[in-house]
């Protein structure tokens, strides 16, 4: 199944939905980032967490989830746009810790206590930043909590992935619903109550089910309207132009030291593992750039 996401809209526009298969884009970040099973849940449900968040920004908006834990993964970073294109990376992607059962990895294990903070990007003198603590580390009660006590809205979230015995990623996907101003005050728990009869998203996800078919199973009988449907993506704006601008920001002194140690230089990407390599050839030039 091609990986997107859906918007929708309550009836009376008492609430709204989100709703993604990402299976293709959390394997595409576990190949190029080499991760371990648990890793591969923590960073895909982050980045699917923001592929949701993002889908209310406009143009080149973009959203930035930092989740910094005390435990062996380290920090999660992820960037999405509104425009369905998510990036990301785990600070310590070969990590192992015990399953807390069978099916279950250990991801709030794996993140541990600290923060998570949202920061948006809207094109302003100074993006948004929100922050909490962590409650759970398991990502998805955590975005809740975040939403609610930073951004005050009521939200019920449920991220997942599934990840094979050969380390692929099975299945992955996720919800948010949301109420919106002025809802009664009822709406929230009726929302909860048929939340509460969703099987997990992932298993929706590995069954085969569309997202159109998430939000009809996750509302039962409350009207909703699908109002949009956004093919998503893992896609990082690196490029070797900006590789070499970076370069170049580190002086004369520190480019001549680099050519003269090694003869080369290997830039890696920490958000999607990409590898640029400069010749001396390259470097020299990059040089003769910084003087003129």
């Amino acid at each position: 199944m091609q990986d997107y996401l859906v918007r929708a809209i309550g009836e009376k526009e008492r609430f709204r939905v989100f709703v993604a298969v990402t299976t293709n884009l959390v394997n595409e970040a576990r190949r190029r980032h080499d991760t371990w099973p648990v890793a591969s849940a923590a960073l895909g449900r982050t980045l699917t967490a923001g592929l949701l968040l993002g889908a209310n920004l406009k143009g080149d908006d973009l959203l930035t989830i930092r989740v910094n834990g005390d435990g062996p993964l380290g920090a999660l970073v992820v960037s999405a746009n509104g425009r369905g294109d998510v990036r990301g990376y785990v600070q310590n992607p070969q990590v192992h810790v015990p399953s807390i059962r069978p099916g279950k990895l250990g991801v709030g294990q794996a993140v541990g206590k600290g923060t998570l903070s949202v920061s948006k990007d809207l094109g302003l003198r100074d993006p948004f930043t929100g922050s909490v603590e962590l409650i759970s580390g398991e990502i998805g009660e955590d975005i809740a909590y975040y939403l609610l006590n930073s951004e005050q809205i009521p939200s019920a979230v449920s991220l997942g992935v599934l990840v094979e015995t050969d380390n692929s990623v099975r299945a992955a996907g996720g919800l948010i619903i949301q109420l919106m101003p002025g809802a009664e005050e009822n709406m929230m728990a009726e929302l909860e109550t048929c939340l509460k009869k969703l099987p997990p998203v992932s298993s929706l996800v590995d069954e085969g089910k569309s997202p159109e078919e998430i939000v009809k199973l996750a509302l039962g009988n409350l009207e909703v309207n699908i109002i949009d449907k956004i093919p998503v993506h893992f896609n990082c704006p690196c490029t070797k132009e900006r590789i070499e601008r970076i370069l170049i920001s580190l002086g004369e002194q520190e480019l001549k030291d680099i050519h003269e140690t090694s003869g080369q230089a290997e830039v890696i990407c920490h958000f999607c593992g990409e590898k640029y390599n400069f010749d001396g050839e390259e470097l020299d030039k990059l040089l003769q750039d910084i003087k003129e």
